[in-house]
């Protein structure tokens, strides 16, 4: 049986412990004995900006901000999605070492991505780039947690709270796109969306696009009103 192999650790700016482990060819960033993310499984990562990002098409200089680097999956679907030039991309990640595992351990899995000019990367909270915009971000991808029932950062639930999502609202364009993704449904923040102000669809999603296809993840598309 092939070992599991701790290539890293750091910790969180709340005191948390986070774990880069490698088992037979897998890739898992792990705390307090709970996974948070594998590179076997991140096929609901890349629908999250498939969907949030692909209606921006079109859009000359689209502005997307990007909620968690995590293994890069989500930002490379949405700049696949995105291929135009003149987009940008906003990745806030709370962990420098997130991001500098990307550029080195992790470097294989999306080739070449953090050299993309199109992309900056942020070592501070999305909740502060959130505030400090005003009808900035074509859309706004969260992937910060698993999901608005967070268990991984209790700072987060402020992301999901009403004057959190009102905040969301203040930092899109007219029209534009939030986009949670969840490892579970959860009614009560479908909700909250709508009382929020947002046009919202609830999508379950394939967890991963090889492997077993019964697991399903919940992917939320709030589209700002325009006036």
């Amino acid at each position: 049986m092939k070992p599991y192999v701790k290539l890293a650790e750091c910790k969180t700016p709340e005191g948390e412990s986070l774990e880069l482990i490698e088992h037979d060819g897998t890739y898992m960033i792990c705390s307090q004995g709970e996974q948070l993310m594998t590179s076997f499984s991140h096929g609901s990562e890349e629908t999250l900006a498939e969907l949030a990002c692909s209606p921006f098409r079109p859009v000359n200089q689209a502005r997307i901000l990007v909620g968690g680097l995590g293994m890069g999956y989500t930002l490379a679907a949405a700049t696949k999605a995105l291929p135009g030039k003149r987009a940008n991309f906003i990745v806030s990640e709370l962990t420098a070492d997130i991001e500098k595992w990307n550029r080195t351990h992790l470097s294989h899995l999306n080739p070449g991505l953090l050299d993309d000019e199109r992309i900056t990367i942020k070592i501070k909270p999305v909740q502060k780039l959130i505030r400090q915009a005003s009808g900035e971000y074509h859309a706004i991808l969260l992937d910060v947690d698993n999901g608005p029932s967070a268990f991984h950062g209790k700072k987060n639930d402020a992301i999901y709270s009403l004057n959190g999502l009102r905040e969301i609202q203040h930092a899109l364009k007219g029209g534009g796109i939030l986009a949670v993704w969840s490892a579970r449904t959860d009614k009560a923040f479908t909700k909250l969306l709508r009382k929020a102000g947002f046009d919202v669809s609830e999508n379950s999603v394939a967890a991963a696009h090889k492997g077993s296809k019964r697991r399903n993840h919940t992917i939320w598309l709030a589209r700002k009103k325009s006036y």
